[in-house]
């Protein structure tokens, strides 16, 4: 009975998200409140959560019956969200009132959500959540600048789960419209066979390079990543291809690893869809969802530029050949075999951008293109049956899931935020703390969206940065898309980052590597996840922003920096770099990366710097070609 119940909820969270999504209600003659749809599907999720994850956090075994505890608050979820969901047009007519059954049913639905968050989440999160809830309780009694606003409980409680800046706010709401339409689209992607043929796609075309093996996961993990949501469920079903063909080829168990864990974290700031954190992001700005996806580009295409040379370069140091020509599948037999997996991309990208087309409906027509070839077309005995969008339909509300969970803890904690006024206080006090520097506020910054992103979600973490940490950005003059994508950059960060770098340390299972060894040599990889934020915060042109003689020297000068200092991090470039060369090609490097506010005289030191590194590079590339054996051979 219980699996036929979790079973049941987990296909109606995403079929109520898609019912409101394409307007069903409205068409059918139901007016309602977008915040009715938001309890409705808190009704679902609640009950779900508390029979799915047990009291110690972690799955239930779908044989194991929930204790009665459980079963009670899975009834008392649904009862107080469903309730709420009933009557709250006469609810919002008297918030104001503060009614007793609105108060007590919104009190009850806070603490299950707390307590489905821990168990669904981790305690991160939830404890984050409840130093939020002690504090607006308490926030009066706080000595100093962050001392809030006394406020009484009945309207606290009112406040923070029955009004739209609450609970019912824009993330539960991003994430009901957005997020739950792209994960279902993923899954039936999957479903269909579309994450081997991406990754075969990627093996035909990278297999036959030297370090192909490792191109392969660059490049299947930043095409499945951006639609996936989560950089632990990319390394999850890419990495059991990837990271044993790395292996096999020669590749340092830690470094496979790492490779896949790097280039699943960078998916997810990959556009046009970011995890679908471009859509949240947008409407946080409130501006168009086409300038986040140009302002997103260029970065993501650095970071996996910066991965990809840094692979090649591993391969020639250490000697690592392409795949062996019997286990790369031919690129023109792949292509024909699931060429129509692109059709629901070119829907998609039509959608948004020439129909301009909300992202959910887009979403939904994506996948609605993808139904009729899947099911006539097989690729690799995978494709799409009953029993497939059953099963793709479920898994979906079991995804989905903990991103509502999130979505509802972060309108609480913004909630908390506005009505005791907070976060204007946090703001304040991190710009003190900094004393007024940027540069010490960026550094700060960096550190806290570590820390606070550790364990999370891509949506979760994006969300808790963006209300926490990118107000104080802003109002030191950083550009508000600047200040988000540089929250989000190094909140995917800790992904890969220890003590919590879940990322790196689910590959390094698969890898069978150490787990901290492999997140260190991950944060080696993607070091430009760590340096370009800073030089798109001072130099706004990476972020497509200036004129176009200012972006190509500016980008151009990226390229060779971001080239150089991969080199001599790896200690190869055209050559083996070592000592002082190896120092020279990692400082040029590094002055080629800095932003141009950050050098003296204008442009003439950038032009200088940028005309240095290229006089080096053409006097290795000279003197490799002198040393060059005449009958070597080398792969491509």
């Amino acid at each position: 009975m219980n699996r036929v119940i979790v079973t049941g909820l987990s296909a109606a969270l995403p079929l109520l998200a898609l019912a409101w999504a394409l307007e069903v209600f409205r068409a059918i003659g139901f007016a309602l409140f977008a915040e009715q749809v938001l309890m409705a599907m808190l009704a679902l999720a609640l009950p779900l959560a508390f029979l799915t994850f047990s009291i110690k956090g972690g799955q239930r075994h779908a044989t194991e019956p929930p204790p009665l505890y459980d079963r009670a608050a899975a009834v008392l979820g649904f009862a107080a969200a469903a309730y709420a969901a009933v009557n709250y047009g006469r609810i919002f007519e008297t918030l104001y009132a503060r009614p007793l059954d609105a108060t007590i049913a919104g009190a009850i639905l806070i603490l299950l959500v707390l307590e489905a968050l821990r168990r669904a989440t981790g305690n991160f999160l939830a404890i984050i959540l409840a130093v939020f809830l002690i504090y607006a309780l308490v926030g009066h009694l706080v000595p100093g600048d962050l001392q809030g606003r006394q406020v009484a409980l009945d309207r606290l409680t009112i406040y923070l789960s029955m009004d739209s800046n609450g609970m019912l706010g824009m993330p539960l709401m991003v994430t009901v419209t957005v997020v739950v339409m792209f994960v279902l689209f993923g899954s039936y992607l999957t479903a269909a066979g579309g994450g081997q043929f991406f990754t075969d796609l990627s093996m035909a075309y990278m297999g036959r390079y030297r370090g192909g093996s490792a191109k392969i996961a660059v490049v299947a993990s930043a095409l499945f990543g951006s639609i996936s949501g989560s950089a632990v469920a990319n390394v999850a079903s890419t990495g059991v291809i990837t990271i044993p063909l790395m292996k096999k080829a020669g590749f340092r168990n830690r470094i496979a690893g790492a490779v896949e864990s790097v280039a699943s974290t960078g998916g997810q700031l990959m556009p046009p869809v970011m995890g679908a954190a471009a859509f949240l992001m947008a409407e946080l700005l409130q501006v168009g969802y086409d300038k986040i996806v140009l302002a997103a580009l260029v970065p993501a295409l650095i970071y996996f530029f910066a991965v990809f040379v840094q692979v090649d370069l591993i391969a020639v140091r250490d000697k690592i050949s392409a795949i062996p020509e019997d286990s790369i599948p031919n690129g023109r037999s792949v292509f024909r075999r699931g060429w129509y997996f692109l059709i629901p991309f070119i829907v998609l990208i039509s959608a948004l951008f020439w129909l301009n087309l909300r992202p959910g409906e887009a979403a939904f027509w994506a996948t609605a293109s993808l139904f009729p070839l899947g099911f006539l077309l097989r690729y690799e005995g995978q494709g799409l049956t009953l029993r497939t969008i059953w099963d793709a339909l479920c898994g979906s509300g079991r995804i989905v899931l903990d991103i509502i969970l999130i979505g509802a803890a972060a309108g609480i904690i913004i909630g908390v935020l506005n009505i005791t006024s907070l976060g204007f206080a946090l703001t304040l006090s991190l710009i003190d703390l900094a004393g007024g520097n940027l540069m010490l506020l960026l550094i700060m910054s960096a550190i806290l969206s570590v820390i606070l992103g550790m364990g999370m979600p891509t949506v979760g973490v994006y969300i808790l940065l963006a209300t926490l940490i990118a107000p104080s950005l802003i109002e030191m003059g950083v550009e508000p898309i600047a200040a988000h994508l540089f929250v989000m950059y190094f909140g995917m960060m800790s992904m890969i980052t220890p003590p919590v770098a879940i990322a790196a340390f689910t590959a390094s299972v698969i890898a069978k590597a150490p787990p901290v060894g492999t997140a260190i040599s991950a944060v080696g990889l993607a070091w430009t996840a760590i340096i370009v934020p800073f030089v798109f915060v001072f130099e706004p042109t990476i972020l497509l922003s200036g004129t176009i003689d200012q972006i190509i020297v500016d980008i151009g000068r990226l390229i060779v920096g971001v080239w150089m200092v991969s080199g001599s991090l790896v200690g190869q470039l055209l050559g083996p770099l070592k000592g002082l060369k190896r120092l020279l090609f990692a400082l040029l490097g590094m002055l080629a990366l800095l932003p141009e506010p950050a050098l003296p005289g204008d442009y003439t030191v950038a032009w200088g710097t940028l005309g240095l590194a290229l006089l080096c590079i053409g006097f290795d590339v000279a003197l490799s070609r002198k040393n060059r054996p005449p009958s070597s051979e080398h792969q491509n």
